[in-house]
């Protein structure tokens, strides 16, 4: 399939996906508290059969749900996105007794998992984390703090990350499978700009064994890089999808608002304007297809390409949603308003999986490696 056309089946299904999220997904997400966990969403995804599309569909597929339901209810796409970050390792890298444990609870939408990387000296240095994991006789402890968690601290299993060899860098980290309810694992939310849960983790001697591992023994990283490297593009279609939302707002708003003699459109400053935000929205757009499409097929510059689509689409966002915001004047700044909402989402994608510079770095690094 070209990249920069979508075939009919996958536009009406990006069409079905903008009406389930107006119209199924829309009323649940505001009846929900913000920092918290909405479960009721998170079963009526499971019920739509969206989280398990998580694990059968490639990185165009997600990338198409992701900004399908972008455009329509944020918190659904969010909440779809982080049960698909939290299970993911445990889809790729777990046992079948994890798998089995744990996936079916969370397509169906009645667990909801949590991807612990992050700490408080840890973030853009992921391979850093000093999460520690003591050996004893039939497993490890795990001592420290995991910090900017999504979904903690409601989750009911978090896949965590833990240096089990000291000084080891990337090389000695660990992915473990910890359920909430282990001793010794606590936590508290954290009041954020964005209105999706977000918390700490608190691991005081939190017990594990050889069946909580993900993957192999020091070769956790893998398994935080392989997740983060399908999540990135997806990210960046969240971005495609909400800055698309603010433009079609803009486009409707200045073609009816009256000003000057006229209407909105049609000064030019604010046509070109507009169609600077929709050209950038486009470019973004097709970065992403590209970098999702790179991965289906299993290419050797997938790290770049995921690291530029991330980069173009969440900077992109960022700024179409601050012109929207200038061109709507002042009603746009009231509680409640859409774009209101979305200058709220859009700050932390350009920060979270990877942050803006984080991903420059890598396509540098991916650059003078060829």
């Amino acid at each position: 399939m070209p990249v920069f056309s979508l075939d009919p089946a996958q536009t009406a299904w990006c069409a079905e996906l903008r009406a389930l999220g107006s119209e199924r997904l829309r009323p649940l997400a505001e009846k929900g508290e913000p920092g918290h966990v909405n479960r009721p969403l998170v079963a009526a995804l499971g019920e739509l059969g969206l989280i398990g599309r998580l694990f059968d569909a490639g990185a165009l597929d997600l990338c198409l749900m992701r900004e399908a339901l972008a455009q329509t209810c944020t918190e659904a796409e969010t909440a779809l996105a982080l049960q698909g970050l939290g299970a993911h390792p445990v889809a790729a890298f777990g046992t079948a007794g994890q798998r089995a444990r744990w996936l079916p609870e969370v397509t169906a939408g009645r667990a909801v998992a949590a991807f612990a990387l992050s700490e408080p000296d840890a973030g853009s240095d992921a391979a850093a984390l000093a999460l520690e994991a003591v050996p004893e006789s039939d497993g490890w402890r795990l001592s420290g703090e995991k910090r900017w968690i999504s979904n903690a601290p409601e989750a009911d299993f978090a896949t965590v990350f833990a240096r089990t060899t000291p000084g080891a860098g990337a090389r000695g980290v660990t992915a473990f499978l910890v359920p909430a309810d282990r001793p010794g694992l606590t936590g508290s939310p954290l009041d954020m700009l964005s209105p999706h849960p977000i918390g700490s983790l608190l691991f005081d001697g939190v017990p594990v064994g050889p069946a909580d591992v993900l993957g192999e023994v020091d070769r956790g990283f893998r398994v935080a890089m392989t997740t983060l490297n399908l999540f990135r593009p997806s990210v960046g279609a969240f971005a495609v999808g909400m800055a698309q939302a603010a433009l079609d707002a803009t486009l409707a708003h200045t073609a009816r608002r009256a000003a000057f003699g006229g209407v909105l459109k049609d000064l030019q400053a604010v046509s070109h304007q507009v169609a600077e935000m929709a050209t950038r929205t486009e470019a973004a757009r097709l970065l992403v297809y590209a970098a999702a499409a790179a991965y289906d097929a299993g290419a050797a510059d997938v790290p770049k390409r995921a690291a530029m689509a991330k980069l173009l689409a969440t900077e992109t966002a960022q700024y179409v949603v601050d012109a929207a915001v200038q061109l709507h004047g002042a009603r746009a700044l009231q509680r409640g308003h859409l774009l209101e909402h979305l200058y709220r989402e859009v700050r932390a994608p350009r920060i979270y999986e990877g942050a803006t510079e984080v991903q420059r770095t890598v396509i540098a690094k991916e650059l003078y490696a060829r």
